[in-house]
C-alpha cells in the first residue's frame, strides 16, 4: 500500500522535544509522531467505547429535558416534600455527603 505524506508545523521549542523523544525511543520523529498519534486515537476510541452507554443516557435525557420548562424560576417550595428529598439524595450522589446541607443554604457545592 503506498503511504500518504501529512506536514505538520510546530514551534522551535515543540519540534526540538519531538526530536529527542523520538532519539530517545529510537524512533525516527515520524515514526515516533506516528506512533504516538496511533496511541492516541485507540485511547480516544476506547474512551469513546467504553462510554457510550452513559453517552446516550445523557442524549436520551437532555432530549426528554426539552420537553420540559425553564427551572429558571423554581425554588424548593414548589417542590413537595418527596421531591425535596429525591433532589437532596441526587445531589448527595453527585457531589458527595454534604451536598444536601450546602443546597439547603442556597450554596452550590
Amino acid at each position: 500500500m503506498a503511504k500518504v505524506r501529512i506536514s505538520i508545523s510546530l514551534d522551535p521549542d515543540a519540534a526540538e522535544r519531538v526530536r529527542s523523544h523520538a532519539d530517545r525511543a529510537g524512533m525516527d520523529v515520524s515514526s515516533y509522531l506516528v506512533n504516538a498519534a496511533i496511541r492516541q486515537m485507540a485511547e480516544a476510541e476506547e474512551a469513546e467505547a467504553e462510554f457510550a452507554g452513559v453517552d446516550a443516557l445523557i442524549a436520551e435525557a437532555e432530549g426528554r429535558a426539552e420537553n420540559y420548562g425553564s427551572v429558571d424560576e423554581a425554588d424548593d417550595d414548589t417542590l413537595s416534600a418527596e421531591e425535596r428529598r429525591e433532589v437532596d439524595e441526587a445531589m448527595r450522589l453527585v457531589y458527595g455527603v454534604g451536598a444536601s446541607q450546602t443546597r439547603s443554604r442556597g450554596e452550590m457545592a
